[in-house]
């Protein structure tokens, strides 16, 4: 037994169905690069503050055990935080490194692309 013919209209439906199908299976979703920046963000400022607060915390220590008065806990929080800042500049510097692999280069926005004229 043939198939049923189908009249016009019910073959463009059929057709508009696949091609919407279609789209949406190869239609790419944009990144939200708003977020991977907020989280490159806390995890830097997580870095800096978490070097402060251990350096802090092993000064105490040094100063409960040693009885050495606040410099064990001022000689800490230094080292903490230059620990810290040297973290976190590896950190961002393999943070860029990434980005510059995944995205390419970085590019200067001429005037015709909203640059400044200086």
């Amino acid at each position: 037994m043939p198939p049923p013919e189908e009249t016009r209209e019910e073959a463009i439906r059929r057709l508009q169905q696949r091609a919407g199908a279609l789209e949406a299976r190869t239609t790419q979703t944009p990144r939200d690069l708003g977020a991977q920046a907020h989280s490159y963000g806390y995890r830097l400022l997580g870095l800096l503050l978490g070097g402060v607060f251990v350096g802090l915390g092993f000064g105490w220590a040094v100063d409960a055990i040693a009885k050495t008065g606040p410099w064990g806990m001022i000689i800490g929080v230094l080292v903490g935080f230059g620990v810290s800042v040297w973290l976190a500049v590896r950190s961002a510097q393999r943070m860029s490194a990434e980005a510059a692999q995944e995205w390419g280069p970085p590019k200067d926005p001429g005037p015709e692309d909203g640059g400044d004229d200086l």
